[in-house]
């Protein structure tokens, strides 16, 4: 008769950003022992954070705000709630969102992720979640647990390994996950702003010739912004005050002229689809289990959901990393990730096409019929708001 092996720890969660250091939160206020690997841990001084702003912006949905409220990490201060949201096509087309629309007071809340990333781990230290800095070198699992070693010579053992470890994860690539990448052949470019005219917590996005290009109202006088566009090298070499001129230019000068207030910052945008997110005693959760476009600012949010999942199937789990646990875990999430994945690809795939006769007639005259079709259009923003 075959016994279980005695582990160290009874899961371990490799990666401490906004995601890892969630779940590792939630699972150690379930009375389970953590232990959260992250090799480059963040800042917790909350006041040396106060000085400027972070140029990764994310936009938080009111039932992830909810989440992280519950866990007593939202924060009062630096936060920027949006009330409304206009969309514009590449001529005529126009879709408006409004949080009165759907009886709710705000459609999502603006909030920086080294602030968060702050009081999360904070909030770690307190409920004494056990935290290492180092890098992993390798894993070993059998049908009992996993193993994974440091490279501070460092070996430990737990029922379950989850990789929260990015879009590059490591942990994916020694469990021999194979993935499917998709590049959009654009750059992601991101900066923040002081604007001339006030936003009353409106969020703006223009879709112009393959480019699109968000507003993401901050507090005061403030916008952060998203431009995935081909470009991007081009745009990334201007000054601060000429992109902020091409911005402005850009976003039609909605909110009057802009004054940069951080650097620029470029990424690449990539669509990964993970043949699977789970191995023998493995969860990816996060980047690590899909990337999505930012045009609907999502990706984030698919993080927080997968957490609440795997939280609520481990919360009175006998064995954490057992195969049919594993399975229901992968289930409950591939819906709606690659719902958003093909939804937000679709989108982008079809402001792109420049090339077939009408389209562009036919995608701005389709952005008017939602704006016109208040059912749908409120379904689609519960959606988006994860309600």
């Amino acid at each position: 008769m075959q016994h279980k092996q005695q582990t160290d720890f009874d899961i371990i969660v490799l990666g401490g950003g906004l995601i890892g250091a969630t779940l590792a939160l939630i699972l150690q206020q379930q009375g389970k022992s953590v232990l959260l690997v992250e090799k480059a841990p963040p800042t917790t001084k909350l006041t040396s954070l106060t000085q400027s702003w972070d140029a990764r912006i994310y936009a938080i949905s009111p039932a992830n705000q909810q989440l992280l409220n519950k866990l007593g990490v939202w924060p009062a201060e630096r936060v920027q709630p949006v009330s409304r949201m206009e969309v514009h096509g590449d001529t005529n087309g126009h879709i408006s969102f409004d949080a009165a629309s759907v009886k709710v007071p705000y459609l999502n809340y603006m909030l920086e992720n080294r602030y968060l990333l702050a009081r999360i781990w904070l909030a770690l230290v307190e409920t004494d979640v056990t935290t290492v800095q180092s890098k992993p070198q390798m894993i070993s699992t059998d049908v009992w647990s996993a193993q994974l070693t440091l490279e501070n010579g460092s070996s430990y053992r737990s029922q379950l390994l989850i990789g929260a470890d990015g879009a590059q994860s490591w942990l994916r690539q020694q469990a021999g996950i194979t993935v499917n990448v998709s590049p959009y052949q654009q750059q992601g470019l991101v900066a923040n702003f002081n604007t001339e005219k006030y936003h009353h917590g409106c969020a703006y996005q223009w879709f112009s010739h393959g480019d699109i290009l968000a507003y993401l109202p901050l507090p005061g006088h403030q916008i952060s912004i998203v431009w995935s566009t081909a470009s991007a090298d081009k745009l990334s070499h201007l000054n601060g005050e000429d992109f902020a001129c091409k911005v402005a230019e850009a976003g039609n000068y909605q909110l009057g002229e802009l004054c940069p207030i951080t650097p620029v910052f470029a990424f690449d945008l990539i669509k990964r689809q993970p043949q699977t997110i789970i191995s023998q005693r493995i969860a990816l959760i996060g980047d690590a289990a899909h990337t999505v476009h930012p045009l609907a600012g999502q990706g984030v949010n698919l993080g927080f959901a997968d957490v609440e999942y795997l939280s609520q199937l481990l919360a009175h789990a006998d064995d954490l990393g057992s195969w049919s646990l594993l399975r229901q875990y992968q289930r409950s999430r591939l819906l709606a990730v690659r719902t958003m994945q093909q939804g937000c690809d679709g989108l982008f795939r079809l402001f792109a096409n420049n090339y077939l006769p009408g389209i562009s007639w036919l995608r701005n005259q389709g952005m008017n019929m939602v704006n016109n079709l208040d059912s749908l259009k409120n379904q689609l923003t519960r959606q988006a708001m994860g309600l």
